[in-house]
């Protein structure tokens, strides 16, 4: 790539057949947090930011500075709305990239009362397709535990291959050392 991200436009809001996907916005918080907090004892294994459920303030300082980080164009957060209802039914979003190469890695988690709906699929099938068309994308990754099968399944739904799995990598919440399956999709392969 040349020249600076930051000056890279594109959209901050798009749609998927039951969705909007959308950069997080200042107020977010308290969405945020309603979601962690019904879906902290299934979330808790795979994300180590809902250790320690989060206050109503720190929710809301995370969303301001995710807000920024997507302006600045280091990290894109986006927030999973149900066209609808209005209800924030989870996050997810592109992360740990590089611009020069335009390789990004899809991360997401959904509350736990929308799961079962195939709603994850259809917003990691729309944050890709917004990858390659706005942002060029050459390789998209989702990288998850070996043990998180119900992440497994929506990267497998999403039309995602494993391409390998990097052994004792990375420690699980009880402090077990475990693995991390890769999966990928990549211009010329998949797309």
């Amino acid at each position: 790539m040349k020249g600076n991200p930051i000056l890279l436009s594109f959209p901050e809001t798009f749609e998927t057949e039951r969705l909007i996907i959308r950069a997080p916005q200042f107020g977010d918080g308290t969405l945020i947090n309603e979601a962690i907090s019904e879906s902290v004892n299934e979330m808790r294994p795979w994300l180590p930011f809902v250790k320690n459920l989060p206050t109503l303030d720190e929710s809301e300082a995370y969303v301001r500075k995710a807000r920024l980080n997507f302006l600045e164009r280091t990290d894109l957060v986006l927030h999973l709305i149900d066209k609808n209802t209005g209800q924030f039914v989870g996050s997810s979003g592109l992360h740990r990239f590089d611009w020069n190469i335009r390789k990004f890695e899809i991360g997401y988690w959904l509350r736990t009362s929308r799961t079962g709906q195939g709603l994850m699929t259809e917003a990691l099938n729309g944050i890709t397709s917004f990858a390659i068309i706005h942002l060029e994308a050459n390789r998209i990754e989702i990288r998850c535990s070996s043990g998180n099968v119900a992440s497994i399944r929506v990267a497998e739904r999403a039309g995602f291959t494993l391409e390998g799995t990097l052994r004792n990598v990375s420690k699980d919440d009880s402090g077990a050392i475990t693995d991390i399956n890769v999966f990928a999709k990549a211009k010329g392969y998949e797309y």
